[in-house]
């Protein structure tokens, strides 16, 4: 116990030491210093609990317990002060980057964001961007591009329109998985006009070598397992719509020019936690506009492991 006491004490100090060293706003300062106060309090709480444990020689499951809560109490405090601090700046996050061990929760921050509100027009998009050790990220060329695109037609309409019209755009990001090799950056974006459309695209990055990987590019240009992956894919189609009269697809329709016929290797994907690829497609992609957008999990007989 003595050994943990020292290591929290070494880690704690770590990361007061890091934390000097960045260029932090005053406020996300502030909050960070009292995150390490609050944990360096648990750790000399637990080891006060420990002298005293130790002087009236008790043992038993509940002090157990009670030690279990103060040490996860700790570790509570210092996650949620690297938290504030990962997501203040994006100088910071770079930083944080460089620390052992916390890496992981802090290097993908949003880059910038772009506002709008003129007349009834209004808009956000979150841009997201990996923060580097060294070099450059490739991917984030392809997000910062992608993010363009949603403004550039923005503003394109908002020209066209004088603002007078209702629309509303929105884009938003999240990190739905992550592992060694690939981390998955998920971009979910709504146009709301007379009516709304959802459209989600997602950047998968290979950590090492910083590019983004289609689909194609995930199966090797396997088109055969792409043929596959496909056919699993109608399966399911059918299977939902037979099992339940609410849902329908464009497939086995009586214009067959609009049914989905096939993956073409660049919809977006992801792997879920049991390392099953998702097939995401937009809303109106494979279904009609009340489905929204629709993901299919690929059972690993059909695909084999991919991460």
């Amino acid at each position: 116990m003595k050994d943990q006491g020292k290591k929290q004490d070494a880690v704690m100090g770590t990361l007061k030491e890091q934390y000097q060293r960045i260029p932090v706003p005053p406020e996300a300062r502030e909050r960070l210093l009292e995150g390490i106060r609050q944990a360096k309090e648990e750790s000399s709480e637990n080891k006060s609990f420990e002298k005293k444990s130790r002087l009236k020689k008790k043992t038993g499951k509940g002090k157990m317990v009670v030690m279990l809560k103060r040490t996860a109490a700790t570790a509570a405090a210092a996650l949620a002060a690297i938290t504030i601090l990962a997501n203040s700046s994006r100088d910071v996050a770079m930083a944080m980057v460089r620390i052992p061990v916390i890496g992981a929760i802090a290097d993908v921050v949003t880059f910038r964001t772009y506002e709008s509100k003129e007349g009834n027009f209004e808009a956000r998009v979150d841009i997201p961007e990996i923060a580097p050790l060294e070099g450059t990220i490739d991917a984030n060329q392809d997000i910062e591009r992608y993010a363009n695109e949603l403004i550039a037609q923005y503003e394109a309409d908002l020209k066209a329109s004088s603002g007078e019209e209702n629309y509303s755009l929105t884009s938003l990001w999240d990190v739905v998985f992550e592992n060694e090799t690939y981390v998955s950056i998920r971009i979910r974006t709504t146009q709301v006009m007379a009516s709304g459309t959802e459209y989600v695209k997602i950047f998968n990055v290979d950590k090492a070598t910083g590019k983004t990987v289609s689909l194609a590019d995930l199966l090797q240009n396997n088109s055969q397992l792409l043929t596959a992956i496909g056919e699993n894919i109608k399966a399911q189609m059918r299977n939902q719509m037979a099992s339940d009269p609410s849902i329908s697809y464009f497939l086995d329709s009586d214009t067959p020019e609009w049914d989905f016929q096939e993956l073409t290797g660049k919809e977006s994907y992801y792997f879920d936690r049991e390392g099953r690829l998702v097939i995401v497609f937009d809303e109106y992609q494979v279904a009609p506009g009340y489905m929204g957008a629709v993901e299919f999990t690929i059972p690993l007989d059909v695909t084999g492991n991919l991460t």
